[in-house]
């Protein structure tokens, strides 16, 4: 989905109450890369408050198109999708959020589409959800579904990001990016000998009964799959601590050879009473 079709979505608020509500929905149009915002008969706006909840989006609210009715808000419109928390005596198309992302994402670049929000303390009427194609349902706990307007728009619009988002990249949405590539298996094995080493040395592992201390320990780096400047850092930590035992059994073994050749050894005497 190019740009330009996200400029054939918009998000259509009907009969809003409080004006707040109207600047927090064109905050999170914002945040999703939307931008066209249709008012239907708001019960008070412009207001201040709209501008206050808007914070840097009041660029959608300069530009947002305020009409009287449903009718006109739709009436170039080739897909509409209403909001609806209600079951229906008589089913009508009913979408997830991630299926209708899916489908306004393959249909904005053929047509206009609009998704349509309703009432805070009641949503849509029937009849407005009669002008729809489908439905949308946020399946919200269902012992408190009560979503804010401007929560539930976030949630529209976000689904449609992202399938806008794994379209241009031709795959499913992951943050994979990283800074170093992962230590290859040659690399991982020796450090798990030096680990291994190391830790026989300290006397941590026995040497000839490890038991299953090591194998858990390469099942916890093995969950953690470290890159290569990762590994490189506990090969260094590694040979530190090996340096540091080396010269540590250097100086006690000079500290020996220096008491076994005469010198008198200190002795600790009991404190007088």
């Amino acid at each position: 989905m190019s740009d330009n079709a996200l400029d054939n979505i918009r998000i259509v608020l009907v009969n809003t109450s409080h004006p707040g509500n109207i600047g927090a929905a064109a905050r999170a149009l914002k945040n999703m890369g939307l931008s066209r915002l249709v008012l239907v008969a708001p019960k008070e706006y412009p207001a201040d408050r709209a501008v206050w909840r808007a914070a840097s989006a009041v660029d959608l609210l300069d530009r947002a198109l305020v009409v009287e009715t449903l009718d006109e808000a739709l009436a170039d419109c080739g897909l509409v999708i209403g909001t609806s928390a209600r079951e229906r005596r008589i089913p009508w198309p009913l979408l997830t959020p991630r299926e209708c992302g899916e489908r306004v994402r393959a249909e904005a670049g053929k047509h206009q589409v609009a998704l349509v929000f309703g009432r805070e303390d009641r949503g849509l009427t029937n009849e407005e959800l009669h002008k729809c194609h489908f439905h949308v349902h946020i399946p919200a706990n269902p012992e408190y579904s009560s979503l804010n307007l401007a929560a539930a728009v976030q949630v529209i619009c976000y689904e449609i990001r992202v399938s806008h988002l794994e379209a241009e990249a031709g795959k499913a949405l992951h943050f994979d990016d990283w800074d170093m590539p992962p230590a290859n298996q040659e690399a991982l094995e020796r450090f798990y000998t030096h680990l291994q080493e190391t830790l026989e040395k300290m006397g941590f592992l026995e040497e000839d009964n490890p038991r299953q201390t090591v194998t858990r320990l390469r099942r916890l780096f093995g969950r953690i799959r470290m890159d290569q400047m990762e590994l490189n850092i506990l090969r260094g930590m590694l040979t530190s601590i090996q340096n540091y035992m080396y010269r540590t059994s250097r100086k006690l073994q000079a500290a020996s050879r220096k008491q076994e050749g005469g010198e008198p050894q200190a002795t600790s005497r009991k404190p007088q009473a």
